[in-house]
């Protein structure tokens, strides 16, 4: 008998996305690896950003989005962008749930420009 298709429509979930990466999927070594340095450099980063007005976007975000963006070849910042907005794995990864927005494309430009350069 053939089942019938019905549109999830809203999605809603009691699985987190850790629940959800295979436990043997490569990038749960480096995503601890990752986290073990960027805390050990947490006093750094947090010397080069003003105590006063708007907060910024976690450098540890920004930092596990630029390797997602090497590690899988993807072509710009835009479309890591657009891959961070529905990819659970690379969410996961970057430290987003599945309800958090994500950052715009311009806040990373920005912060490439002025961090990098």
């Amino acid at each position: 008998m053939r089942g019938r298709f019905v549109d999830q429509g809203g999605l809603f979930s009691y699985i987190s996305p850790e629940e959800r990466v295979p436990a043997n999927h490569p990038l749960r070594k480096i995503r601890q690896l990752v986290r073990d340095v960027l805390s050990e450099l947490n006093r750094s980063l947090g010397r080069l950003y003003a105590s006063e007005g708007r907060p910024s976007i976690a450098p540890e975000q920004l930092l596990s989005a630029l390797l997602l963006q090497v590690f899988y070849g993807i072509r710009s910042e835009r479309q890591l962008m657009e891959q961070l907005d529905y990819n659970l794995l690379y969410r996961w990864f970057v430290g987003l749930s599945p309800d958090d927005p994500s950052k715009s494309g311009s806040n990373r430009v920005c912060w490439n420009k002025s961090r990098i350069n």
